[in-house]
C-alpha cells in the first residue's frame, strides 16, 4: 500500500503533528513531530505548507430532500409548526429523481464545505419513493463520503392528530420491516465503514409510542443508533405535556430512550435538571445553531450538556430551515450563537466548535474511527487555505477559519482518496448538478 506524506501544514488540529502526518491503507499511521521526516521511507509527498489541516468534519443531522424547498415564500419567517404546515404538502409531492438529485446536491455541498461524514434523517416516503434510503446510499458510495443513513418515520398524520398529511406516512409494520431490510443490506459495524443505518422515528408528535418502544428494542437488537428531534421548541415540551403528561425527555425514558445508543436533534428547550440526566446517560445532542437561529427555536445549552458529559456534535439541519449545507459555517454560527447565550466571549471558542464538528460529532456517530488526526484513525481529513482577502492579517489559522468565514475547503480527504481537489469536488459536474437541480426545485415552487 502507498504511503503518502501530507508535509508541513501551516497549521494542523492535532497535538504533535506540525511537521505532518503519514497515509496508509486508508488510515493515519504516523504523526510527525516540527522539523522531523517519517520514521520510514513515504511513496508520495503532499506539501501542506499553504493549508490548514483538520479532521474531516462530521454533519450529524441533515434532511437531504430539503435543499429543493430553500427560502420557499409559503414558509419563510415562520416558527417550526406553521413552517412544516407550510411545507408537507409540498413535500409530499417528493418523486424519486428530484430526491436523487436533492440528496446528490446536498452530499456534494457538503463534501466541498470539508465534511467527510453524514448524518440523514429521512422521514417522508410517499408513494413511489419507497426506496428513499436505498438511494442516499447509492449515492454516498458514487461521491465516496461516510454516511449514517437514519431510516425515519412517521405514523401520526393528520387524520391522527398529527402534522404530515396522510400521504407520506406509513403504518408501523411496513416501518418496522423496512427497517429491518436496511439494516441487513447496509448497517456495517465494522472500523472504517462508509454506511451505517440509524432507526429514527421523526418526532414524538409524529410517530406512536408503540414504534418509539419497537424501534428502541430492533436498535439493541441490531446495535444500530436512535435519532429523533427532541426539544426544539416550547410547542414541543407543551404538546408532549398534554398527550403524555409529562415531558419530552421524560417521555423518552418513558419509550426506552435514554442512553447512549441515542442522539439528538436540537435540545433546546432542557431544564438544568435534564441536561444532568443527558449528561448521566450519555445521550448525544447535535447542536443546530442556524436552523434554531432562523426559526427562532431558542438556544441550545450546549456549555450545560458539554459539562453533564454529553457527546454534543454539529449538524446543519434541513437546507429548508438553514437554508445551507455548510458544515463550516455551521461551526463560525455555532460560535456566535453560544457566546450571546452565554454573554461571554471566553465561553466558546473556535477550537471548541471545531471539536464539536469532529470529535464530539463522531461520538454522537457511535464512531471512534473518525473525528481526530491521530495514529489509527481514519485519513479523513480537510483542507483549507487562506488566500482570500477575508484571512489577510489573520495570526491564529485554526480560529481565523471559524473567526474569518471559512466556507469552502480547498481539498477533501476520505479514506485516503482526494474526494476534493482544488475546491471542485472528484468526478462531479458542478454546473450540470445545479441546472438539474434547480430545474427539479421549481416543480416544488
Amino acid at each position: 500500500m502507498a504511503r503518502l506524506f501530507v508535509k508541513a501544514p501551516l497549521a494542523i488540529l492535532a497535538e504533535g503533528a506540525a511537521g505532518g502526518l503519514v497515509i496508509e491503507g486508508g488510515r493515519i499511521v504516523e504523526l510527525v513531530a516540527a522539523g522531523a521526516e517519517p520514521a520510514a521511507p513515504v511513496d508520495e509527498t503532499f506539501d501542506a505548507s499553504r493549508h490548514v489541516v483538520l479532521p474531516g468534519l462530521v454533519n450529524t443531522h441533515h434532511h437531504f430532500y430539503q435543499t429543493l424547498t430553500r427560502a420557499h415564500p409559503q414558509a419563510i419567517d415562520k416558527p417550526l409548526f406553521p413552517w412544516l404546515q407550510a411545507l408537507y404538502p409540498i413535500w409530499a409531492r417528493l418523486d424519486p429523481d428530484a430526491f436523487r438529485l436533492s440528496v446528490r446536491l446536498a452530499l456534494t455541498e457538503l463534501l466541498m464545505s470539508g465534511c467527510t461524514t453524514a448524518a440523514d434523517h429521512h422521514y417522508l416516503f410517499p408513494k413511489g419513493l419507497e426506496n428513499a434510503i436505498d438511494i442516499e446510499a447509492e449515492e454516498a458510495a458514487t461521491l465516496g463520503m461516510r454516511v449514517t443513513l437514519c431510516r425515519g418515520s412517521m405514523n401520526l398524520s393528520e387524520k391522527d392528530g398529527g402534522l404530515p398529511p396522510d400521504s407520506v406516512v406509513q403504518d408501523e409494520d411496513t416501518i418496522l420491516a423496512d427497517s429491518e431490510r436496511l439494516i441487513a443490506k447496509y448497517h456495517d459495524l465494522s472500523e472504517g465503514a462508509m454506511i451505517r443505518i440509524a432507526l429514527a422515528p421523526c418526532s414524538p408528535f409524529s410517530v406512536t409510542k408503540s414504534l418509539m418502544i419497537k424501534s428502541a428494542e430492533l436498535a439493541e437488537k441490531a446495535d444500530c443508533r436512535l435519532h429523533t428531534h427532541l426539544g426544539e421548541t416550547e410547542d414541543e415540551n407543551a404538546y408532549c405535556e398534554r398527550l403524555f403528561g409529562h415531558r419530552p425527555l421524560d417521555y423518552l425514558e418513558e419509550v426506552g430512550w435514554l442512553g447512549p445508543r441515542t442522539w439528538l436533534a436540537h435540545g433546546v428547550h432542557f431544564t438544568t435538571e435534564e441536561c444532568a440526566r443527558l449528561g448521566r446517560h450519555k445521550v448525544g445532542i447535535c447542536h443546530c445553531a442556524t436552523s434554531n437561529a432562523l426559526l427562532a427555536s431558542g438556544f441550545c445549552p450546549v456549555e450545560k450538556l458539554v459539562a453533564a458529559g454529553s457527546p454534543v456534535g454539529l449538524g446543519v439541519d434541513g437546507s429548508a430551515s438553514n437554508d445551507a449545507s455548510n458544515l463550516m459555517e455551521e461551526a463560525r454560527h455555532a460560535l456566535l450563537v453560544g457566546r450571546l447565550r452565554t454573554g461571554s466571549a471566553a465561553a466558546v471558542t473556535a477550537r471548541d466548535v471545531l471539536r464539536w464538528g469532529t470529535e464530539g460529532s463522531a461520538a454522537c456517530l457511535g464512531r471512534s474511527d473518525i473525528g481526530r488526526i491521530a495514529v489509527g484513525r481514519q485519513s479523513d481529513l480537510a483542507f483549507f487555505l487562506l488566500d482570500d482577502l477575508r484571512f489577510s492579517g489573520a495570526h491564529d489559522p485554526v480560529a481565523a477559519l471559524v473567526q474569518c468565514g471559512a466556507s469552502r475547503a480547498d481539498r477533501v480527504m476520505v479514506r485516503g482518496d482526494w474526494r476534493v481537489e482544488d475546491g471542485m469536488p472528484v468526478g462531479v459536474d458542478v454546473s450540470r448538478l445545479r441546472a438539474e437541480h434547480g430545474a427539479a426545485a421549481k416543480r416544488f415552487g
